[in-house]
């Protein structure tokens, strides 16, 4: 393949401009697998402590992430790198993306790549590219460390597979949650472009892990699984139309995970939002906090949300606020509670509700055992009972639980008498949320 790319810059101005560029691009996850080198290359994938990329100030963080290229043929409103945009460009070769990987490693700077990329002359040109430097990194540098790549919508499907044969995991990113914020702000893009290679993937991986049932050593396709991601607070969808399309992409596409990225005004531009507050960060916090109710604590996005209630709670996280409105449901015997009912309860996580489920087969438990388990007794005390008893005197009331788990200040928007408790709006002031 002939390489077009400028060769006028030294490799350290690449990496300030192509690191930079990378910085909204959500990789805040650990790799997903646990895999050992085998002791004839370098590196190896670790399950956790996988994050981030190696940042402009110096310090160290495990994974370098970076673009291939900020070069773009499109012009998406919210994007720094777009086409319109007048800023520095680069573009890395695959040598380059390799010699960067090796030499970080061995420096111990990082343990793993996260390689992204605008579009360079077109996704066939940019996906081929990507295909080659991670070829590259397994075959000729022999890096057994963790590598995620960008699958890019619109590249042939052979180019996706291609990349996918050498990548631990792959990420094609939804952007927006809904087809009409697609068209509002990136118009170059549609929502099929985006759902084919994710669809492509998911099918490669299920074929693969039957081939692998059958041939041990056959090679193996994006391991980890794939990912995406979405910008919250560009497009005026709801929390739980936000909830109910990851959802939907956990059940109908196998995703490992999905990513929310809050919002960031880099350009000046009518269609976009001015956030009075700045970047919604409590928003995305607890998104993230219902997408792991979702995936782990057998949680429907409906329960958690409705179209007459649309938004978190911005002062209890979602299960809390949850339990709080469904207290018909409580306390719970932690003795005799079954698995899936425990995990409904707040301050208990999956860790802990395992260690009860075990603990209890020898003796029964009381609430000092809780709390060497790991229960959060602060939340878990107005839900449970302990051989019929709950830890101290109190009532199952909404209001008088919520002023309690919040430790209410003079500031929280109850009424006059301390009592009345209500859900506020995301674009409640900070001082009206005590906050």
């Amino acid at each position: 393949m002939e390489l077009r790319l400028s060769p006028q810059m030294t490799i350290m101005q690449k990496l300030q401009i192509l690191t930079d560029a990378a910085k909204y691009d959500a990789a805040c996850t650990s790799s997903g697998l646990d895999r050992s080198g085998d002791g004839s290359g370098i590196g190896n994938a670790k399950l956790a402590g996988i994050c981030h990329s190696f940042s402009a100030d110096g310090r160290c963080i495990s994974l370098l992430k970076i673009l291939f290229t900020n070069e773009c043929i499109f012009d998406c409103r919210y994007c720094l790198n777009r086409r319109s945009n007048d800023v520095p460009r680069a573009s890395f070769t695959p040598d380059e993306i390799c010699e960067l990987t090796i030499q970080f490693y061995r420096r111990n700077y990082i343990e793993g790549l996260f390689l992204s990329s605008g579009i360079l002359y077109s996704p066939d040109y940019t996906m081929e590219l990507i295909a080659q430097a991670v070829y590259m990194l397994r075959t000729k540098y022999h890096f057994q460390g963790y590598i995620h790549v960008k699958a890019i919508p619109g590249a042939d499907a052979q180019l996706i597979w291609k990349a996918g044969l050498y990548a631990d995991r792959m990420s094609v990113n939804l952007e927006l949650p809904t087809a009409e914020g697609l068209r509002t702000l990136a118009p170059n893009k549609n929502r099929k472009n985006i759902l084919t290679p994710m669809r492509m993937i998911q099918n490669i991986r299920k074929e693969n892990q039957n081939e692998l049932a059958l041939y041990r050593h056959a090679p193996k396709f994006v391991p980890a699984g794939q990912s995406t991601q979405m910008i919250i607070g560009a497009t005026p969808e709801s929390d739980y139309q936000i909830m109910s399309v990851a959802e939907s992409l956990y059940q109908k596409f196998d995703l490992k995970r999905v990513f929310y990225s809050a919002f960031v005004r880099v350009n000046d531009d009518a269609m976009l939002p001015a956030l009075p507050g700045g970047p919604p960060l409590l928003r995305e916090h607890r998104l993230y906090q219902a997408d792991f109710l979702l995936r782990y604590y057998g949680f429907g996005a409906s329960e958690l949300l409705s179209e007459q209630r649309p938004h978190f709670n911005v002062l209890l996280d979602p299960k809390c606020d949850w339990a709080v409105r469904h207290l018909e449901q409580f306390p719970v015997e932690i003795n005799r509670a079954e698995y899936k009912t425990l995990l409904r309860v707040p301050g208990i996580g999956v860790k802990s509700a395992r260690r009860i489920v075990g603990a209890r087969k020898s003796a029964a438990l009381n609430f000092d055992d809780l709390k060497k388990i790991g229960v959060v007794l602060k939340r878990a005390l107005y839900f449970i009972t302990c051989g019929g008893r709950m830890m101290y005197r109190t009532k199952l009331d909404e209001d008088y639980i919520v002023r309690n788990i919040v430790d209410v200040k003079e500031n929280f928007p109850f009424s006059k008498d301390g009592m009345t408790y209500k859900q506020l709006s995301l674009f409640d002031t900070d001082s009206q949320c005590g906050i």
